[in-house]
Parts: structure tokens; C-alpha cells; sequence
């Protein structure tokens, strides 16, 4: 008990050298010094990993920290949508401090749930979805759009995106799940809903469970009928926004515009 009270110490304060270092990105050392009320030189040393807080300095570090800069915050502050109703997630996927906010931020909403494997779709998730992968101890599953040379077997799940004539397919080795698995999915954006509903229905098919679904951003609400018509599972989202439609056309889902861009 005492070796696994030591660890959750040293994972609760590393977790708050993350979030200080994310700070450290939006805010100067003087700051964030008046902030939390340490020296300069004290969060320096934090930030470059020289030394770690005590658990009581971490924890009042993390409390004031969350007060300037929530997870939701900081997505919404990335999110800039252009006139076709799109928005670039580069800036998104490719923070790995944001990343690792975000897998923190996952564990607490499935704390105390049985997940033996974290599932993805090619290609956007697959950064949030190896770090929740790794920090959970757990297998990674990537769901993708084309069948693999090697592979014998395949579960495939066949969609059609909303308001398209485009039939699009996910496929996973067979062998990857197993009946005893737990599956949670993970993902960066929800638009549509049909792919994560399309994992759904693969991890259904190998007879595993799906424990819930987590993604960053969520666009409209038009994806909730459709995801909730493959299972009641939870579907947690960090920053829901609302649907910009576009200036000149209607505004295709992701998977759809992800084929036209192919076939080009």
C-alpha cells in the first residue's frame, strides 16, 4: 500500500509539472510567480524538471493553475473556424502538453472504469489516443480506412456519411479485440458521429464492451442521435461548439471531405 501511495504521489506531482509547463507557454515566470506565490527561481526549477514539489505545493499549485487556464479554455482558444465552416487542429494535436492535459483530463472522467483498450480512427486521434493508451497501461487500437497487406482477417464496418452519397469503411485486425475487452474510444473531434458509431459497432461485433467515448471537441449536435443509435454508452466531450455553416455551400462532414481530398 505504501509503494502505491508513493506512486499516485509522484504521478499527482509530475501531472502538475505538466500543467505548469503548459502555463509556462501563455504566461511569463513573473507571472505565473504572482500566481501561486512562489519565486521565480523556485518555478524554474519546476519547469525544467530539476526538482519536484512537495505533494501539498503541487496540490496548491494545480488548484490555482485551474483557475487561469481550464482544458476547455484552451481549446476554445485554438478553435478559429474559416468561411468553408472547417477549422485547422494543428494546433490541437500537435501540443503534446495540451495532449497530456487532456489525457488527464480523461482519467478522471472514466476513474474507476475497466478499460483494456483504447480505439482510435486514423488518423487525427491517434496522438490523444497513444498517450491515454500509455498512461493507462493499456493496448492501442487504430481503426483504419484501408485493409493492410499482412493482415488475414479484418472486421469491417461500412457508413455512409449524412447528406452524402460517399460509402466509406473502418477496418480492425480480428484478432485485435477480444470478448473479454473493455474498449474506450478516443478521439479529437466529433462531427458527424458516424465513425465513432461505426467503432461502436466494430467493437459490438467482436463481442467486447464499450465502455464510453471521449473526444476533445464535439461540432453541433447532430451526432448524438447517431452514436446514441449503436449503444446508450457515455460520451464525454470537453468543448461542445456550435456547427458554422458555411458562407457558399453546405458544409460536408469530415469523413466525406477526407475522400474528395483522396480522390483529387
Amino acid at each position: 500500500m505504501k509503494d502505491t501511495s508513493r506512486i499516485l504521489d509522484l504521478k499527482y506531482k509530475l501531472m502538475t509539472i505538466e500543467l505548469l509547463n503548459l502555463a509556462k507557454q501563455r504566461f511569463t515566470y513573473r507571472e505565473l510567480s504572482a500566481m501561486v506565490h512562489l519565486p521565480e527561481t523556485v518555478l524554474s526549477r519546476y519547469v525544467k524538471g530539476h526538482v519536484l514539489p512537495t505533494a501539498e505545493r503541487a496540490e496548491e499549485i494545480n488548484k490555482t493553475l485551474q483557475r487561469y487556464m481550464s482544458l476547455d479554455k484552451e481549446l476554445l482558444e485554438r478553435i478559429h473556424f474559416d468561411d468553408g465552416g472547417y477549422f485547422d487542429n494543428t494546433a490541437i494535436i500537435g501540443d503534446t502538453m495540451l495532449m497530456e492535459r487532456a489525457v488527464q483530463h480523461a482519467v478522471g472522467k472514466f476513474a474507476g472504469k475497466r478499460v483494456t483498450k483504447i480505439m482510435t480512427a486514423a488518423v487525427d486521434g491517434i496522438p490523444l489516443a497513444t498517450l491515454l493508451a500509455h498512461r493507462l497501461g493499456v493496448g492501442l487500437l487504430v481503426a483504419k480506412k484501408q485493409r493492410e497487406v499482412g493482415v488475414r482477417e479484418f472486421i469491417e464496418e461500412i457508413f455512409v456519411p449524412p447528406k452524402t452519397a460517399v460509402v466509406l469503411s473502418l477496418f480492425v485486425p480480428r484478432d485485435a479485440i477480444k470478448k473479454t475487452d473493455c474498449v474506450l474510444i478516443v478521439d479529437d473531434i466529433i462531427d458527424s458521429g458516424e465513425t465513432q458509431r461505426a467503432m461502436m459497432k466494430i467493437i459490438q461485433k467482436a463481442k467486447a464492451e464499450v465502455i464510453g467515448i471521449y473526444a476533445l471537441v464535439s461540432i453541433g449536435t447532430d451526432w448524438k442521435p447517431r452514436i446514441e443509435s449503436a449503444g446508450n454508452v457515455p460520451v464525454e466531450v470537453v468543448t461542445p461548439v456550435i456547427k458554422k455553416e458555411p458562407k457558399e455551400k453546405e458544409r460536408e462532414s469530415r469523413e466525406t471531405r477526407e475522400v474528395r481530398e483522396i480522390s483529387a
